[in-house]
């Protein structure tokens, strides 16, 4: 098996951060429990909930772990740390997996070189008209902000996926902040030294509650602010370069080398 790819026998992790939201877990749950691949395990995060959202955790079958500092980054952290797979996969409360995305994002991690995968999504609810028109102007709007500022393909804690070596190397780094965007920030410290792609196909259904006024307002300054938690170091040109020598060391070790032996000779 190639180095980087991704086994028939990787076992997969699906964590889930949850505050209060049981109606919604229920549902989810219930969909990852269809499945054509099904995951080796599903974590809860219970994130101090006060309704019952651990119990219908528990009941689904689910592995509950319970993080008492607020905040999707610190549970979602937890999440990652008590995983048990190869892969790790990450989906909210209120997100609506298909029955082919798990499957999905284990093959898109097959690929060589690739360590962490995102997807899209279209809401499940709201004006049935303007459902997927408005999904894609929200993740539209959020690459459009993102992409520019990593310099890579950012990713979306809706619909995401990592190799459990890829979160342990990085572990250290990331922040737990609660005002930050624990996906946006976790592209920040994965990108540098790890592939990161977009898988396609309709494999996911979010929330429209993400695009209500008083929300978006708040995922926005949220995003500015895990931005400008990287900066100065990450300045986009910088960062730019920066993830450009990265991967290409990735492709060429060799190259690492005669860049220091070219940089010496310029200065002597």
């Amino acid at each position: 098996m190639p180095e980087g790819s991704a086994s028939s026998t990787a076992t997969v992790s699906v964590v889930i951060p949850v505050r209060d939201d049981g109606p919604h877990l229920r549902r989810c749950l219930r969909a990852l429990a269809a499945q054509t691949v099904a995951a080796d395990e599903i974590i809860v995060v219970d994130n101090d909930s006060t309704d019952d959202s651990a119990d219908i955790a528990r009941a689904a079958g689910a592995r509950v772990v319970f993080c008492g500092e607020r905040g999707i980054p610190a549970a979602a952290a937890t999440g990652y740390d008590a995983a048990r797979g190869d892969l790790i996969l990450r989906l909210d409360a209120d997100s609506i997996p298909a029955a082919t995305w798990v499957e999905s994002m284990v093959e898109a991690l097959g690929e060589t070189g690739v360590d962490a995968v995102t997807g899209g999504a279209v809401f499940h609810d709201g004006p049935a008209s303007r459902r997927v028109t408005m999904a894609r102007v929200f993740l539209g709007t959020y690459n459009a902000f993102a992409r520019p500022a990593l310099g890579h393909t950012p990713l979306w804690g809706s619909n995401m996926a990592f190799r459990r070596r890829a979160w342990l190397a990085v572990r250290d780094e990331v922040h737990l902040d609660p005002e930050l965007h624990d996906d946006l920030d976790l592209a920040y410290h994965l990108g540098m030294s790890h592939r990161i792609r977009s898988v396609s196909g309709q494999h996911m259904r979010v929330s429209s509650r993400t695009v209500e006024p008083r929300r978006f307002a708040r995922c926005f300054r949220r995003g500015a602010g895990t931005v400008f938690a990287h900066w100065p170091r990450e300045i986009p040109p910088a960062r730019w370069v920066r993830v450009w020598r990265g991967r290409r060391l990735q492709e060429d070790p060799a190259h690492a080398v005669r860049t220091v032996d070219r940089d010496e000779a310029a200065r002597g």
